[in-house]
């Protein structure tokens, strides 16, 4: 089965309102299991639980089949959503525009002109869908 992984933040802005329904409409039009994934940043000190971020997602967008949440601890989005997307296998992930600012901002450290997609999918093999 497909696997589908979308990056979030809590509480849902709007901008991660409308990716996360990207990925509902990915996931749906592919029979495919959703990821819904959170990074506590520990220099932040917040401490959201994976019930807080179902009960937000199921608030704003109902029920979801075939969705598994998960709240992860890390110290960089980008490192933490690269180990996400490894231990789930991830077909296809879902960010935001402005998560491909960060992530490029992140890349540009290692190679001058960074191509974010190229950059995943040697890193991980899977699908990289924006949304603006």
């Amino acid at each position: 089965m497909t696997r589908v992984l979308v990056p979030v933040r809590y509480p849902l802005s709007e901008h991660s309102r409308r990716t996360l329904s990207e990925a509902l409409r990915v996931a749906e039009e592919r029979d495919a299991d959703l990821t819904v994934l959170h990074v506590n940043l520990y220099h932040r000190g917040s401490e959201i639980r994976r019930t807080d971020l179902k009960r937000t997602v199921e608030k704003a967008f109902g029920r979801i089949r075939n969705a598994r949440y998960v709240v992860r601890d890390g110290f960089l989005v980008e490192e933490t959503i690269l180990e996400e997307i490894a231990a789930t296998s991830a077909d296809v992930v879902v960010i935001g525009r402005k998560q491909v600012g960060r992530w490029r901002r992140a890349i540009r450290r290692l190679v001058d002109d960074p191509d974010i997609e190229t950059f995943l999918r040697e890193k991980v093999d899977c699908e990289l869908i924006t949304v603006g």
